[in-house]
Parts: structure tokens; C-alpha cells; sequence
């Protein structure tokens, strides 16, 4: 037997017949016609090489092999039935899902320990991953169905993701609280002398304070290039460098904080998904979350 060539609605029919003990009957059941049951009925018994029912009076009797397939063919059509049903329903409270995220230090430091704080209290039985991943790789593994949600500062388009922005913030200057030079505070001249630590993602090229300088016709000076923000600190205090940083990651930190002594946009962070995952209630439950304990991350 073929199992590629099995019609699952057969088997519909056939627990239709064998709970009615008549076509006719069945037919009624199904909201379908007396000639369409009978059809199926043939196929099934040409499928299983069994008349799986005889006539006896009015009513139809199964035969051995429909009497051993009876069980097993009214649990997977109740299967079915369930993964249909709970694929368009979230029940939080009970829910034991685990989601997957990337991002950047943002989400992993401020929001994310709000979000699992916000779900042990609505959600105790729900998890979350938060792992670093390549944004080359993004869109293939939320295709396959291993990441739920990558979270991100800077923005990127495919027709595959779905995006919106969840919290703004500004860059502030962060320097140990004893750094010598700044007693009197920070303005651009101070700032352009001292040596900086630039976070980045990528080897080299300029980040938005350098293109910011750049159009002031200033440049500043790099001593120290690093890939995450959550590294800055252990080497400020240590030194007189200075990292300019998302203010609601600064503020958590025991280290002097100064504004930014030249203008520029405030830093839009975004939340990705995957646009199979748009109407996924489980999905939409999350990103409500996600949403709410964001409100709190507007520029200071």
C-alpha cells in the first residue's frame, strides 16, 4: 500500500459508516450525499482489498478488518482534529512552549529579564533561548521554525519577515567616575582627545558616531574595537577610554554617564518574524509581551 496515495477523508467516512451502521445515515452525518459515501466506501475497500462492510438488513456490519482498524483510524482522525483545533488557540497558563530569540545586548540585558519576569507571573510553564546568529542566517532558520524572534537596532528588508519597532533610545558617553579629565565634564573637545572603545558587529567601517563627527568634519580616536557592548565596562574602569552606548544599557552600570556632545537620531530598535508566524496565536501572544515591557524603553 502506497501511504502517499491514502485520502485521510476515506477514513472519515468510513468512522461515519461504522458509527451510523448505515450510508444513508452516514450520509447525513457528513452533510454530503448517499452516492458520494458510497463512492468513498468503494475506494476504502479497493484501498484495503476488504469489503470492511456487509449489508445485514438495514444496516451495515463491519467485517474483521474494519472492526481492527476501527480504533486506530478514530484516534489519528481525533489527533487530527486536536492539532487543528490547537493550532488556532494559546492557552498561556498551561502552555509549556519554548521561544528562541536573537539579539543583540539590548533585549538580552534590559528587556529580556523584564519579558521573564512578566512570564513567570502570566506563563510559568513557557521558556526562553536567546542565542547570537549571523544575519545572513536569520531568515533560513526562522524559515525552518528554530528561531522565533531576532531583535536588532539597525534594520534590514526581506519579504519573509514581518517587523516592528519595539523601543528608542539615545547614545550617552560612559566613563569611569574618577577619569581625570572630566571633572568639569565633557564637551566635544574633551571627547575627540580622548581615546574611545567602538562597539561593532563588523571588522571595520564607521558606526553612527563617526559618521555623525564626519559631517562636523571631526573624526575621533579609536583605541579599542569590540563586538559587544557588555565588554565595555570591564575596561573603562580599568582606564581613562571612553565607549559612547545606549543609555538603558549604560544606567545599569556603577560608571559616570555624560551626553553625547554632538546631535544624533535616537538608536530604533526592531523585533523580527518570520511572516508564516504572523497569525500563530502563541506568536502573537509573545509579541505582546514583548511589546509591553518595551513601553518602558523610550530615549531618556
Amino acid at each position: 500500500m502506497n501511504l502517499n496515495r491514502i485520502d485521510l477523508n476515506l477514513f472519515a467516512v468510513f468512522d461515519a459508516i461504522y458509527t451510523a451502521g448505515s450510508l444513508t445515515k452516514a450520509a447525513d452525518v457528513l452533510c454530503i450525499t448517499q452516492p458520494a459515501v458510497s463512492n468513498s466506501l468503494a475506494r476504502l475497500r479497493d484501498m484495503l482489498s476488504d469489503p470492511l462492510f456487509v449489508r445485514t438488513g438495514h444496516s451495515m456490519t463491519p467485517t474483521p478488518v474494519a472492526q481492527n482498524i476501527i480504533v486506530p483510524a478514530r484516534e489519528a482522525l481525533r489527533l487530527l482534529r486536536t492539532s487543528v483545533q490547537e493550532s488556532h488557540t494559546f492557552n498561556p497558563l498551561t502552555s509549556e512552549k519554548s521561544f528562541n530569540f536573537a539579539s543583540r545586548d539590548l533585549l538580552e540585558v534590559s528587556i529580556m529579564p523584564r519579558l521573564i519576569g512578566r512570564l513567570q507571573e502570566v506563563s510559568p510553564g513557557i521558556s526562553v533561548t536567546n542565542y547570537e546568529i549571523s544575519r545572513s542566517q536569520v531568515v533560513s532558520a526562522m524559515a525552518s521554525g528554530s528561531l522565533d524572534f531576532f531583535a536588532d537596532a539597525s534594520t534590514f528588508t526581506d519579504p519573509h519577515l514581518c517587523k516592528q519597532k519595539i523601543a528608542e533610545d539615545q547614545f550617552v558617553v560612559l566613563a569611569r567616575s574618577d577619569h581625570p579629565l572630566l571633572t568639569d565634564g565633557l564637551d566635544l573637545d574633551t571627547f575627540l582627545k580622548l581615546g574611545h572603545i567602538h562597539v561593532s558587529h563588523r571588522k571595520s567601517g564607521p558606526g553612527p558616531i563617526d559618521i555623525a563627527l564626519d559631517k562636523l568634519g571631526k573624526k575621533r580616536r579609536v583605541v579599542m574595537r569590540g563586538q559587544h557592548f557588555l565588554t565595555v565596562p570591564s575596561a573603562i574602569v580599568k582606564t581613562d577610554l571612553i565607549a559612547c552606548m545606549p543609555y538603558h544599557l549604560a544606567k545599569h552600570y556603577d560608571l559616570a554617564i555624560y551626553p553625547l556632545p554632538l546631535d544624533l537620531p535616537a538608536v530604533e530598535y526592531f523585533l523580527y518574524w518570520h511572516v508564516s508566524a504572523d497569525h500563530d496565536q502563541a506568536h502573537l501572544w509573545m509579541r505582546e509581551q514583548i511589546f509591553e515591557v518595551a513601553k518602558v524603553y523610550q530615549p531618556h
